[in-house]
């Protein structure tokens, strides 16, 4: 039986990274392998055969606890001499690398586009900048990838900025394997569905439903959405799943106007009903490695309309793709035309684009050989 270590800072069944963690090591456990979960805190029972290894979380400042996680999680690695190690973050030295996220540069310069240009996108780059925590993942950044046998890139604009960033990747082993959404749960509904979802979240027949769902607003694109409505007839109307503090973004949809055409729902756990109601789900997010919603919309049978920066767009087609969120002439545009559209086929995942959990097993028994 191979021995594995799966490092990741928490082990956690909330957060995107942490419910794949719980999967992964579910599944590696269940082919036959001996799994360890290194990790600095444990919010969660492990999986059935998968053994934790906790290495402590200090109260200390966050570029402390970084480091302290980076260097226990390779003390560990060192002395237990696994046959093979999966790090899903923040690791100095791995076989396996999973990039659920793009690098930290990459990232500032399309994020830093949600700030408004002068003095609070110059604040915010400034602030990250000299954040010593900030400094500390940059380097391990660079020392991770450089210190990887295999990366796997959650799609293929991860993928892009990677080598953008770190042109010398290029002759570097880099898998692409996505997030899959649960196919079988996000379905396109029957009229009868449609028509009881739409009743249930209080929409009229004539009403065009825009859909949105996100947790960093100001990220996603909630302004610019929210200034696009103001450019679209009357009847369409905007709701926003997720997020804490909806304030400011209700407060500019106070200001134009269009209090009564947009609704903050919160957190919404029956997401199915919501596609179900939705004529088009828009996401213009200014960086996204591959948004789950925007999948699960499409697998829902919805229109979805995106920024070229969220890695789902992979799966679009081009007249639904903005190129700059923060263009909202053209953002509205987009809606516009993509909400007379007929409603897209079934969605069906194309056979040469690897995902799910089933492609990192594969990978796995081929780096063991």
């Amino acid at each position: 039986m191979s021995r594995l270590g799966l490092f990741l800072p928490r082990l956690s069944a909330y957060g995107g990274a942490e419910g794949f963690a719980l999967r992964l090591a579910a599944a590696l456990a269940g082919d036959g392998h001996g799994v360890d979960f290194v990790c600095g805190r444990q919010e969660a029972e492990p999986p059935a055969g998968v053994n934790v290894r906790l290495v402590g979380r200090p109260l200390l400042p966050r570029a402390a606890k970084i480091a302290w996680y980076a260097a226990q999680a390779e003390r560990v690695r060192r002395k237990e001499k696994y046959d093979l190690t999966i790090s899903l973050g923040k690791t100095l030295r791995q076989d396996l690398l999973r990039m659920s996220g793009g690098p930290l540069d990459v990232f500032w310069r399309l994020s830093g586009r949600a700030y408004n240009a002068g003095l609070a996108r110059t604040w915010k780059t400034a602030r990250r900048r000299v954040a010593p925590a900030n400094a500390l993942i940059r380097a391990i950044e660079q020392r991770t990838l450089d210190n990887s046998r295999v990366i796997v890139a959650v799609s293929h604009r991860v993928r892009d900025w990677l080598l953008e960033a770190h042109p010398w990747l290029e002759s570097r082993d880099i898998r692409i394997i996505y997030n899959r959404p649960d196919l079988a749960r996000f379905t396109p509904p029957s009229p009868d569905a449609r028509e009881a979802a739409r009743a249930a979240w209080g929409l009229d027949s004539g009403q065009v439903a825009l859909v949105l769902a996100g947790t960093n607003f100001a990220l996603k694109g909630v302004d610019q959405m929210v200034r696009a409505l103001a450019l679209l007839p009357r009847d369409y109307v905007l709701l926003v799943a997720g997020g804490r503090k909806p304030g400011r973004f209700a407060a500019r949809a106070e200001k134009l106007g269009l209090a009564g055409r947009v609704r903050f729902l919160g957190r919404v756990e029956d997401m199915p009903s919501l596609y179900a109601a939705c004529d088009v789900f828009v996401l213009p997010t200014f960086y996204d490695t591959c948004s789950n919603a925007s999948l699960e919309a499409l697998a829902a049978g919805c229109r979805v309309v995106t920024s070229r920066d969220n890695g789902a767009s992979h799966f679009l087609p081009e007249r639904w793709i903005i190129a700059d969120p923060a263009d909202v002439p053209a953002l509205a545009e987009t809606i516009a035309c993509a909400a007379v559209e007929p409603p897209p086929p079934p969605f069906a995942w194309p056979a040469d684009v690897a995902a799910g959990i089933e492609p990192y097993l594969a990978l796995v028994r081929e780096m063991l050989l």
